[in-house]
């Protein structure tokens, strides 16, 4: 019998705290026998047990302002995951985002020892790709093998057991402003959970939102959080490209609150229930109540005058990301074209504003890979923070296959050494 393993992924975004408490089945030697390589042959499923969401007063743009109002608001989060799931936890796998996020490429070459590539050659030339000088106020958060090349051979994505005799690689490298990482972890020890790890927000959703599929043909995803639009682009199954783009929902509600002159928690409500990315797709006889500001009386507006204020931003928003999609020089390689997940993607019309900014085809992504509170988590506002629990579900299970394939080894080892001691005396 295997027994049941609690993780949990802590999302610490500009508008909102969400945490998620998943339960994984541990690796067994069944999974181990199933894998190729050692490696899971595919993403367990994590059943969602709780989750717990609040708003958040202490981020901007991804970035911790307020120690302890972050405190608190995770605090908060915690209690209403582990009250719904009934269970406690003591640590978290934390997604980071925010303008302090910066990546590059690197490249590595070794020599083949032993004319045929083994996993330690592997490791070899990745080592040799990231020895780069990082500044002192930067910190490596993830190293992600693009590909291989084998003498003159390029485009090789594993090339275990490959004859050579000089390997190089291509490394895309990921990198966090020092101080924001601290201050994001010093919120989450103050609030009594330790930090397993730390990853990036896009590469936590993209392992719920995309599919292998789209990944190996090419595809952009799009996280709309409310300070920052975190991108992430994958080149034949490889992650090829990250970047920031530093606005959000928060940019589109403070406009609504401007524009129709009315408090910020009202736009927000308005910009939820009734915005639309496009006004042409608006009935132009629908009308809303907005309430007025200072205790003046609502109005009673066109909901077209709404989407008019909603519009450009939304299109300049988009066009922001498909700057930096073409400034990546990829965009001729998303065979799958663009989806757009995150809080800030559940706008009605936003599918038809992406296909038209981006000229490709756009859809918006929800969670997959999952089970247990799905009709609950089912939103692409929780893409991150359930990406957290698989991606923590992950390396649970590559651990488990190094401990199996550890253990393996000894056995085998015990066996041969008993072997020798019976034939000998």
């Amino acid at each position: 019998m295997t027994k049941d393993r609690i993780v949990a992924g802590l999302d610490i975004g500009t508008t909102k705290v969400s945490i998620a408490i998943g339960v994984v089945p541990e690796i067994s030697e069944e999974n181990m026998a199933q894998s190729k390589s050692g490696r899971p042959p595919e993403s367990p499923r994590v059943n969602v047990i709780g989750v717990g969401s609040v708003p958040s007063f202490g981020m901007r743009k991804g970035v911790v302002v307020n120690i302890e109002a972050t405190t608190d608001a995770i605090i908060k989060a915690r209690e209403e995951a582990e009250l719904m799931a009934g269970q406690k936890i003591s640590e978290v796998w934390v997604g980071v985002g925010g303008s302090h996020i910066k990546s590059f490429d690197s490249k590595g070459m070794v020599a083949i020892r032993h004319q045929e590539v083994v996993q330690s050659d592997i490791q070899r030339v990745i080592e040799a790709a990231k020895a780069v000088a990082v500044p002192s106020d930067r910190e490596v958060l993830h190293i992600l093998p693009r590909d291989f090349k084998i003498d003159d051979q390029g485009g090789i994505f594993d090339p275990i057991g490959m004859s050579g005799v000089r390997l190089e690689s291509s490394i895309h490298i990921v990198t966090g402003g020092r101080t924001a990482l601290q201050n994001a972890i010093k919120c989450t020890e103050k609030a009594g959970l330790k930090v397993s790890g730390l990853v990036l927000e896009q590469l936590a959703s993209s392992n719920v939102v995309l599919s292998q599929d789209e990944k190996d043909l090419g595809v952009a995803l799009v996280d709309m959080g409310g300070g920052t639009c975190d991108l992430v682009l994958y080149v034949q199954g490889s992650v090829a490209y990250t970047a920031v783009v530093p606005v959000g929902g928060m940019h589109v509600t403070g406009d609504i609150a401007v524009g129709l002159r009315t408090p910020q928690g009202t736009a927000e409500e308005i910009k939820k229930k009734y915005g639309c990315a496009l006004s042409s797709l608006v009935s132009p006889d629908e009308t809303i109540e907005v309430e007025g500001v200072g205790g003046r009386s609502e109005r009673t507006i066109m909901r077209r005058l709404l989407c008019d204020v909603i519009e450009p931003r939304i299109e300049e928003t988009l066009n922001f990301v498909n700057n930096e999609i073409q400034k990546s020089g990829m965009a001729n390689l998303l065979g799958a074209g663009i989806v757009l997940t995150g809080g800030a993607s559940q706008m009605d019309g936003l599918n038809e504003m992406g296909d038209f900014v981006f000229d490709m085809p756009t859809r918006v992504g929800r969670p997959i890979h999952f089970g247990g509170l799905s009709d609950i988590v089912s939103a692409s506002s929780y893409s991150t923070v359930l990406g957290l629990l698989v991606y923590a579900a992950e390396e649970q299970k590559e651990k488990g296959l190094r401990v199996i394939a550890g253990r393996n080894i000894f056995d085998r080892v015990s066996t041969k050494i008993r072997q020798f001691i019976d034939e000998a005396f």
